[in-house]
């Protein structure tokens, strides 16, 4: 019977998770608010249902009263951010937030299954990073000055970075970051936020070529940091950060051109300078030719995305342990070998609805420093999103960065979050925005048509015709008109 329900409940997951990632792109399509309402509604309801059925198997399989528990400590959690987050902030973009429950809702169920203590330690922590975000909205709408900052960013950025280099911890032959208290805290991820703000702050500035070649100074300081560190991935994405924010503010592709050949001589030195960088390149080549010398991780991610199909293997029915950090680097290919790649293909999608939300909130607000903050940050979450999945899938060699808001990792979730609540502040500021140029536009429209009304009211108080003469005043003309006639005669 347990294996009836685990075959049949796979099917309904993937049923869930295709029309919740529908309803992603197709209310973009609906301009009536209260029809967006109706479908935002449907997505919650779809999401808490995956997640009914996803831990309703797992505890069939396991018997372990925990996962009940666990369970409700998450519907708790989730449904008290969708309250808190659209009651605190009327103007909040439900779509963010149900795209981001949704994420964590996924991860939960993933890490779960892998490991339950990682599982609970990451619940803790996206309870605390949840209710820090809170606050996020209200600093961006409140702090006015946050785009004259630019030395504090730079310098910030550039401290926390060096901090690593000198008392970090080596991780898979990369300096990530350190421990504090038995906490481990990796400031790269904190950094990619900071160097976001530190870029539009300089860019809105001045977009002279001083500054300009003043910024890449600051930017290349930062790979050059992460490089030393051998943290090639975060040094990668703040590199494809900056080159898009660099050509959105100045609109020349000779300066992406020139940074993309930089790049390259980059990823040439990088080649030759450091050994696990060959190492990965030549897994990437052919993981099963170097199986025993570092391909075993990838070979084993690609035996598990071809091993769960279309459909997936159904939860604890695959083997997703045998992959090495599989809930940290390789969490895809574990979703993919348990649930199915159509219900991975639609976790991609509802990250790209995602980016596409943080585009629209960039091209539809006015500051040029609050724009290029929500395309950076967007460019950094995609990215990041591109190479993870495209490492575990061997499309580009892997780089060991995690999936935002779905793998394990405490520094990633929060620094995920904060950036997530980023967005939202950017979103009510536009909405403000929009307010605003209504309330005028009908001020304007107030004052044309009084200036109108009054101008009608002249015009007519000009054209009043004579009044009409009494009698009296008629007889007296009369008399006097006689009068004059009888002189003239004498």
């Amino acid at each position: 019977m347990v294996n009836i329900i685990v075959e049949v409940s796979k099917y309904l997951m993937i049923i869930l998770m295709t029309v919740y990632t529908y309803l992603c792109f197709s209310i973009f399509g609906f301009s009536d608010p209260d029809r967006k309402q109706r479908l935002l509604r449907k997505q919650n309801v779809l999401m808490f249902a995956i997640q009914l059925v996803a831990y309703m198997v797992m505890y069939l399989q396991t018997e372990d009263i925990r996962m009940l528990g666990f369970y409700l400590m998450q519907v708790v959690l989730f449904g008290a951010t969708i309250l808190l987050y659209t009651n605190i902030y009327p103007k909040v973009s439900r779509l963010v937030v149900n795209n981001m429950c949704m994420l964590l809702c996924i991860g939960m169920i993933m890490l779960t299954r892998l490991d339950y203590e990682n599982a609970v330690k990451q619940y803790v922590i996206a309870a605390g990073a949840i209710a820090l975000s809170l606050v996020v909205p209200v600093i961006i709408r409140k702090f006015k000055l946050l785009s004259e900052w630019r030395t504090f960013y730079g310098v910030a950025g550039l401290f926390s970075l060096a901090i690593v280099v000198v008392i970090g911890q080596v991780s898979y032959g990369a300096m990530l970051g350190f421990s504090i208290g038995g906490i481990s805290v990796q400031p790269s991820e904190v950094v990619k936020i900071i160097f976001v703000f530190f870029v539009a702050s300089s860019f809105k500035k001045s977009l002279e070529f001083r500054n300009i070649v003043i910024t890449t100074a600051v930017a290349a300081f930062h790979v050059l940091i992460l490089v030393i560190s051998r943290d090639l991935g975060a040094a990668l994405i703040i590199f494809i950060v900056y080159l898009a924010m660099l050509y959105v503010a100045t609109r020349q592709p000779l300066y992406v051109l020139a940074g993309l050949g930089a790049g390259s001589v980059a990823s040439v030195a990088a080649y030759y300078l450091f050994s696990h960088v060959r190492t990965r390149v030549i897994v990437w080549r052919d993981p099963f030719a170097a199986y025993d010398n570092g391909g075993y991780q990838v070979a084993q991610s690609l035996f598990a995305i071809g091993t769960g199909g279309w459909f997936g293997m159904g939860l604890f029915q695959g083997e997703p342990d045998t992959i090495p950090v599989a809930s940290e680097d390789f969490i895809f290919s574990a979703i993919a070998e348990e649930m199915g790649i159509i219900f991975a293909l639609c976790l991609i999608l509802v990250c790209v609805s995602v980016y596409i939300m943080f585009l629209n909130i960039a091209m539809q607000l006015r500051s040029m420093f609050y724009k290029l903050v929500a395309l950076g940050l967007g460019t950094c979450y995609i990215f990041q999103v591109f190479l993870t999945i495209g490492g575990v899938t061997k499309f580009i060699p892997s780089t060991g960065v995690t999936l935002p808001l779905v793998s394990y990792g405490g520094s990633s979730l929060v620094s995920t979050l904060i950036m997530f609540a980023i967005i939202q502040g950017l979103y009510i500021l536009r909405e403000d925005e929009e307010e605003t140029i209504e309330r005028k536009k009908k001020e304007r429209l107030r004052a044309k048509r009084s200036g109108q009304e009054a101008k009608a009211r002249a015009g007519n108080a000009g054209n009043v015709p004579e009044r009409p003469k009494r009698s009296g005043q008629k007889g007296q003309e009369k008399g006097q008109r006689k009068a004059r006639k009888e002189q003239r005669i004498r």
